[in-house]
C-alpha cells in the first residue's frame, strides 16, 4: 500500500474519483480545517469498523494533522485486512503550506 502525497490527492478530490476519505484527527482539528473527508478520530476507528467493512477491498486515504496518526490507522486497518489504505504523507500542514499559504 503507497502512500500519498499532496498533489495526488487534490488531483484525486477534483477529479471526485471514488475512495473513502478519512479524517483521523479530533473533533476541534476538525472545525478548525478540514478537506470534507469523513471525520472517525483515530481512538474511534476500531468502533466503526462496522461502517467500515464494505470498504475492505476499496481504496482509503487516510488523513491527519501530519501524516502520524493516519499512519498509525493506515497500519491498524491493514493488519485487520484492509487491502488498499493510504496515508497522506504531510497531511493538513502540507496542504496548507501548498494550497493555502503557499
Amino acid at each position: 500500500m503507497i502512500d500519498i502525497e499532496i498533489p495526488e490527492l487534490k488531483a484525486k478530490l477534483d477529479a471526485k474519483e471514488d475512495f473513502l476519505f478519512i479524517d483521523v484527527r479530533e473533533p476541534f482539528e476538525y472545525a478548525e480545517y478540514n478537506l470534507g473527508a469523513k471525520l472517525i478520530p483515530l481512538g474511534n476507528l476500531l468502533g466503526a469498523l462496522n461502517d467500515l467493512e464494505p470498504y475492505k477491498e476499496k481504496e482509503i486515504i487516510i488523513h491527519c494533522r501530519s501524516g502520524a496518526r493516519s499512519g498509525n490507522a493506515k497500519n491498524m486497518l491493514a493488519e485487520l485486512g484492509y487491502k488498499n489504505v493510504r496515508n497522506v504523507l504531510g497531511g493538513i500542514l502540507e496542504w496548507q503550506r501548498l494550497y493555502v499559504n503557499p
